[in-house]
């Protein structure tokens, strides 16, 4: 598989939410230790939602598919999350664009468009203790695969570990954005 096209997508997505669903109390509890534990609920509703619209976007092109779960997240799910994890998605969908599918180098714009939107959005950095400390590091190994040409599972795999990397250094980190900054080092 060197691109990914529309039904790949759709099954990331129904992957994504059924995941997101299943873990949806171990989110409420990891979301207790900070704040008003409803992340998973809230979540897990957006997905419930995606999970809905999927078979709507059967013949759809890849950046509809994106788009139009992204609109869906946002409508779907309450506070800060759904925007953000909106803003990933429509973002992605509007780069990707009428393009039949994605390889390499459009999903590395895709998630350079993505991370943007949400910085914008949460007026947030790499170094905040936020999603973007994943995000960051995911969207440079996917540039730097589509640089050197790098196949579509090579890059995703180094992406994957990019953004596990970015989530282990974000544990020593003090968050400067978010509900995590209200409460300091125990964050």
């Amino acid at each position: 598989m060197d691109k990914l096209d529309s039904q790949d997508f759709q099954n990331i997505l129904g992957v994504f939410a059924k995941t997101i669903i299943a873990r949806r109390d171990d989110l409420n509890e990891l979301d207790g230790k900070l704040g008003d534990a409803d992340f998973g609920t809230s979540i897990s509703g957006g997905c419930v939602a995606l999970e809905a619209l999927l078979p709507e976007l059967s013949q759809s092109a890849a950046g509809m598919v994106l788009g139009k779960a992204g609109m869906t997240l946002v409508k779907s799910m309450g506070g800060a999350s759904g925007p953000l994890f909106g803003t990933i998605f429509m973002r992605a969908g509007k780069e990707l664009g009428s393009a039949p599918a994605a390889g390499v180098a459009e999903l590395a714009r895709m998630f350079a468009a993505s991370l943007e939107g949400v910085k914008t959005l949460g007026k947030s950095n790499e170094g905040d203790k936020t999603l973007i400390d994943a995000l960051a590091p995911a969207s440079r190994a996917l540039a730097r695969a589509a640089a050197r040409g790098a196949a579509l599972p090579e890059a995703l795999v180094e992406a994957c570990a990019a953004a596990e990397q970015g989530v282990e250094a974000s544990k020593a980190m003090v968050a400067n954005r978010g509900r995590a900054h209200y409460v300091g080092e125990r964050g």
